[in-house]
Protein backbone atom coordinates (compact mmCIF):
# COMPACT_ATOMS: atom_id res chain seq x y z
CA UNK A 1 0.00 0.00 0.00
CA UNK A 2 1.49 3.44 -0.78
CA UNK A 3 0.40 5.59 2.32
CA UNK A 4 -0.50 9.06 2.02
CA UNK A 5 -2.19 9.56 5.45
CA UNK A 6 0.32 8.02 7.81
CA UNK A 7 4.44 7.52 7.49
CA UNK A 8 5.88 4.14 9.07
CA UNK A 9 9.68 3.40 9.66
CA UNK A 10 11.56 0.69 12.02
CA UNK A 11 13.83 1.51 14.08
CA UNK A 12 15.92 -1.30 14.94
CA UNK A 13 13.35 -2.94 17.31
CA UNK A 14 10.76 -0.26 16.69
CA UNK A 15 8.15 0.01 14.17
CA UNK A 16 7.14 3.79 14.74
CA UNK A 17 3.90 4.63 12.64
CA UNK A 18 2.85 8.65 12.27
CA UNK A 19 -0.14 9.74 11.53
CA UNK A 20 0.68 12.38 8.87
CA UNK A 21 -2.15 15.11 8.54
CA UNK A 22 -1.00 17.79 10.92
CA UNK A 23 -3.27 20.58 8.91
CA UNK A 24 -6.08 18.80 10.41
CA UNK A 25 -4.18 17.93 13.79
CA UNK A 26 -3.61 14.42 12.50
CA UNK A 27 -7.67 13.48 12.48
CA UNK A 28 -8.44 10.16 10.84
CA UNK A 29 -10.73 9.65 7.75
CA UNK A 30 -11.28 6.41 6.25
CA UNK A 31 -7.73 6.05 4.06
CA UNK A 32 -5.76 7.11 7.17
CA UNK A 33 -7.95 4.07 9.42
CA UNK A 34 -6.61 1.78 6.29
CA UNK A 35 -3.24 2.59 6.25
CA UNK A 36 -3.05 2.63 9.82
CA UNK A 37 -4.57 -0.60 9.76
CA UNK A 38 -2.09 -2.26 7.14
CA UNK A 39 0.83 -0.89 9.13
CA UNK A 40 0.10 -2.76 12.30
CA UNK A 41 -0.25 -5.66 10.46
CA UNK A 42 3.69 -5.13 9.27
CA UNK A 43 4.54 -4.69 12.66
CA UNK A 44 3.22 -7.91 13.15
CA UNK A 45 4.50 -9.60 11.02
CA UNK A 46 8.04 -8.51 10.76
CA UNK A 47 10.01 -10.48 13.32
CA UNK A 48 12.45 -7.76 13.53
CA UNK A 49 9.83 -5.97 15.33
CA UNK A 50 9.35 -6.25 19.07
CA UNK A 51 7.52 -3.14 20.34
CA UNK A 52 5.24 -0.53 17.97
CA UNK A 53 5.58 3.34 18.94
CA UNK A 54 2.09 5.31 17.30
CA UNK A 55 2.46 9.54 17.54
CA UNK A 56 0.99 12.25 15.18
CA UNK A 57 3.20 14.43 12.81
CA UNK A 58 4.23 17.33 14.39
CA UNK A 59 3.69 19.05 18.25
CA UNK A 60 0.14 19.93 17.86
CA UNK A 61 -1.83 17.02 18.05
CA UNK A 62 -1.10 13.11 18.26
CA UNK A 63 -4.56 12.97 17.01
CA UNK A 64 -7.87 15.47 17.04
CA UNK A 65 -10.38 12.09 16.14
CA UNK A 66 -12.44 11.86 12.90
CA UNK A 67 -12.12 14.14 10.62
CA UNK A 68 -15.05 16.88 11.24
CA UNK A 69 -14.75 18.85 8.20
CA UNK A 70 -14.38 15.74 6.12
CA UNK A 71 -17.83 14.45 6.88
CA UNK A 72 -19.38 17.85 6.92
CA UNK A 73 -18.16 18.51 3.31
CA UNK A 74 -19.25 15.42 1.82
CA UNK A 75 -21.06 13.28 3.88
CA UNK A 76 -18.51 10.58 5.15
CA UNK A 77 -14.92 10.08 6.30
CA UNK A 78 -14.02 9.66 2.91
CA UNK A 79 -13.42 6.49 0.63
CA UNK A 80 -11.05 3.87 1.12
CA UNK A 81 -10.45 0.37 -0.80
CA UNK A 82 -12.86 -1.43 0.58
CA UNK A 83 -15.00 1.54 0.74
CA UNK A 84 -15.57 0.59 4.43
CA UNK A 85 -14.84 2.85 7.47
CA UNK A 86 -12.95 0.32 9.24
CA UNK A 87 -12.53 2.64 13.03
CA UNK A 88 -13.17 -0.84 14.84
CA UNK A 89 -10.90 -2.75 12.92
CA UNK A 90 -8.16 -0.55 13.90
CA UNK A 91 -8.93 -0.40 17.66
CA UNK A 92 -9.10 -4.48 17.07
CA UNK A 93 -5.67 -4.60 15.76
CA UNK A 94 -4.06 -2.69 17.98
CA UNK A 95 -5.32 -4.82 20.76
CA UNK A 96 -4.38 -7.57 19.03
CA UNK A 97 -0.97 -7.26 17.51
CA UNK A 98 0.73 -9.74 20.31
CA UNK A 99 3.24 -6.63 20.22
CA UNK A 100 3.48 -4.37 23.02
CA UNK A 101 1.88 -0.86 21.37
CA UNK A 102 3.12 2.66 22.81
CA UNK A 103 1.10 5.39 22.12
CA UNK A 104 3.62 8.87 22.07
CA UNK A 105 1.00 11.64 22.48
CA UNK A 106 2.80 14.70 21.23
CA UNK A 107 -0.38 16.88 22.02
CA UNK A 108 -3.90 17.12 21.36
CA UNK A 109 -5.26 13.46 21.88
CA UNK A 110 -9.09 14.31 21.45
CA UNK A 111 -11.79 12.15 20.84
CA UNK A 112 -11.82 9.05 18.43
CA UNK A 113 -7.70 10.19 19.06
CA UNK A 114 -7.88 9.80 23.20
CA UNK A 115 -9.49 6.38 22.73
CA UNK A 116 -6.63 5.40 20.20
CA UNK A 117 -4.02 6.36 23.00
CA UNK A 118 -6.70 4.63 25.34
CA UNK A 119 -6.55 1.09 23.67
CA UNK A 120 -2.20 1.01 23.46
CA UNK A 121 -0.60 -1.10 25.94
CA UNK A 122 0.79 2.20 27.41
CA UNK A 123 1.15 6.15 26.87
CA UNK A 124 4.25 8.42 27.17
CA UNK A 125 2.51 11.84 27.03
CA UNK A 126 4.78 15.51 26.11
CA UNK A 127 4.25 17.48 28.60
CA UNK A 128 2.11 19.87 26.53
CA UNK A 129 -0.15 16.84 25.30
CA UNK A 130 -3.95 17.14 26.28
CA UNK A 131 -6.86 14.88 26.76
CA UNK A 132 -10.38 14.29 26.01
CA UNK A 133 -13.51 13.30 24.37
CA UNK A 134 -15.54 15.76 22.10
CA UNK A 135 -18.66 13.28 20.42
CA UNK A 136 -21.11 14.53 22.63
CA UNK A 137 -20.21 18.40 21.38
CA UNK A 138 -20.26 17.23 17.78
CA UNK A 139 -23.15 14.65 17.99
CA UNK A 140 -20.92 11.44 18.38
CA UNK A 141 -20.35 8.65 20.76
CA UNK A 142 -18.01 5.63 21.29
CA UNK A 143 -19.83 2.76 23.30
CA UNK A 144 -17.33 0.55 22.97
CA UNK A 145 -13.84 0.78 24.18
CA UNK A 146 -14.22 4.70 24.56
CA UNK A 147 -16.72 3.87 27.47
CA UNK A 148 -16.34 0.34 29.06
CA UNK A 149 -12.77 0.45 28.75
CA UNK A 150 -12.03 4.06 29.70
CA UNK A 151 -13.68 3.40 32.78
CA UNK A 152 -11.44 0.43 33.70
CA UNK A 153 -8.87 2.55 33.43
CA UNK A 154 -9.69 6.02 35.06
CA UNK A 155 -12.82 4.43 37.04
CA UNK A 156 -16.50 5.18 36.65
CA UNK A 157 -17.08 8.99 38.10
CA UNK A 158 -13.85 10.08 35.79
CA UNK A 159 -14.89 8.20 32.69
CA UNK A 160 -18.56 9.49 32.54
CA UNK A 161 -16.90 12.71 33.72
CA UNK A 162 -15.16 12.59 30.55
CA UNK A 163 -18.00 12.02 28.54
CA UNK A 164 -20.19 13.91 30.04
CA UNK A 165 -18.41 17.48 30.00
CA UNK A 166 -16.06 17.25 27.20
CA UNK A 167 -13.24 18.87 29.38
CA UNK A 168 -9.99 18.91 28.45
CA UNK A 169 -6.98 17.91 30.68
CA UNK A 170 -3.52 18.31 30.84
CA UNK A 171 -0.66 16.07 30.90
CA UNK A 172 -0.33 16.07 34.68
CA UNK A 173 -4.37 15.75 35.05
CA UNK A 174 -4.05 12.72 32.74
CA UNK A 175 -0.91 10.95 34.60
CA UNK A 176 -2.84 11.55 38.14
CA UNK A 177 -5.68 9.17 36.65
CA UNK A 178 -4.03 6.78 35.15
CA UNK A 179 -4.58 7.48 31.48
CA UNK A 180 -0.59 8.00 30.90
CA UNK A 181 2.53 6.45 32.16
CA UNK A 182 4.83 9.16 32.20
CA UNK A 183 5.69 12.38 31.05
CA UNK A 184 8.29 14.24 29.16
CA UNK A 185 9.28 16.83 27.14
CA UNK A 186 8.31 16.94 23.94
CA UNK A 187 11.65 16.79 22.67
CA UNK A 188 12.54 13.73 24.15
CA UNK A 189 8.82 12.15 23.69
CA UNK A 190 10.38 10.04 20.74
CA UNK A 191 13.54 8.89 22.27
CA UNK A 192 11.28 7.92 25.45
CA UNK A 193 8.91 5.74 23.51
CA UNK A 194 12.11 3.86 21.55
CA UNK A 195 13.71 3.51 25.40
CA UNK A 196 10.79 1.35 26.52
CA UNK A 197 10.73 -0.52 23.15
CA UNK A 198 13.89 -1.49 23.64
CA UNK A 199 13.15 -2.37 26.98
CA UNK A 200 10.35 -4.68 25.88
CA UNK A 201 12.91 -5.91 22.63
CA UNK A 202 15.03 -7.72 26.09
CA UNK A 203 12.06 -9.88 27.05
CA UNK A 204 10.22 -13.45 26.18
CA UNK A 205 8.19 -12.02 22.99
CA UNK A 206 6.11 -15.46 23.53
CA UNK A 207 5.72 -14.44 27.44
CA UNK A 208 4.55 -10.78 26.10
CA UNK A 209 2.32 -12.17 23.72
CA UNK A 210 0.47 -14.05 26.37
CA UNK A 211 0.64 -11.37 28.52
CA UNK A 212 -1.10 -9.15 26.29
CA UNK A 213 -3.90 -11.31 25.36
CA UNK A 214 -4.42 -12.27 29.40
CA UNK A 215 -4.95 -8.35 29.82
CA UNK A 216 -7.25 -7.99 27.03
CA UNK A 217 -9.37 -10.69 28.21
CA UNK A 218 -11.20 -9.21 30.31
CA UNK A 219 -12.43 -6.63 28.17
CA UNK A 220 -12.98 -8.70 24.90
CA UNK A 221 -16.66 -8.36 25.59
CA UNK A 222 -16.37 -4.82 24.81
CA UNK A 223 -16.13 -5.84 20.88
CA UNK A 224 -19.68 -6.43 20.68
CA UNK A 225 -21.34 -3.62 22.79
CA UNK A 226 -19.01 -1.60 20.42
CA UNK A 227 -20.38 -3.09 17.41
CA UNK A 228 -23.51 -2.49 18.53
CA UNK A 229 -22.70 1.18 19.43
CA UNK A 230 -21.28 2.08 16.35
CA UNK A 231 -24.35 0.18 14.13
CA UNK A 232 -26.19 3.02 15.42
CA UNK A 233 -23.91 6.06 15.68
CA UNK A 234 -24.23 4.97 11.83
CA UNK A 235 -27.64 6.07 11.78
CA UNK A 236 -27.51 8.86 14.33
CA UNK A 237 -24.65 10.33 12.30
CA UNK A 238 -27.35 10.87 9.46
CA UNK A 239 -29.96 12.78 11.93
CA UNK A 240 -30.24 17.06 12.12
CA UNK A 241 -28.96 16.40 15.66
CA UNK A 242 -25.37 14.77 14.81
CA UNK A 243 -25.46 17.29 11.73
CA UNK A 244 -25.96 20.26 13.92
CA UNK A 245 -23.05 18.97 15.83
CA UNK A 246 -20.84 19.07 12.94
CA UNK A 247 -21.99 22.59 11.55
CA UNK A 248 -21.24 23.69 14.85
CA UNK A 249 -17.56 22.97 14.92
CA UNK A 250 -16.69 24.05 10.97
CA UNK A 251 -18.64 27.39 12.22
CA UNK A 252 -16.53 27.38 14.81
CA UNK A 253 -19.94 28.27 17.22
CA UNK A 254 -21.14 26.41 20.10
CA UNK A 255 -23.75 24.00 18.84
CA UNK A 256 -27.69 24.25 19.37
CA UNK A 257 -29.58 20.65 20.76
CA UNK A 258 -31.94 22.17 22.53
CA UNK A 259 -34.35 21.60 20.28
CA UNK A 260 -33.56 17.92 20.30
CA UNK A 261 -33.92 17.91 24.00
Amino acid sequence: MEYRDIRYQVDQVNAIITIDRPKRLNAFRGRTVEELIHAFKLAWADRAVACVILTGAGRRAFCAGGDQKEYAETGSYGTSETGLFEIEGLHHTIREVPKPVIAAVNGLAIGGGHILHLICDVTIAADHARFGQAGPRVGSFDAGYGTGYLARVVGEKRAREIWFFCRQYDAEQALAWGLVNKIVSSDDLLEEARTWGREAAALSPTALAFLKASFNADSAHLAGQGRLAFTGLESFGKSEEAKEGRRAFIEKRPPDFAKFR
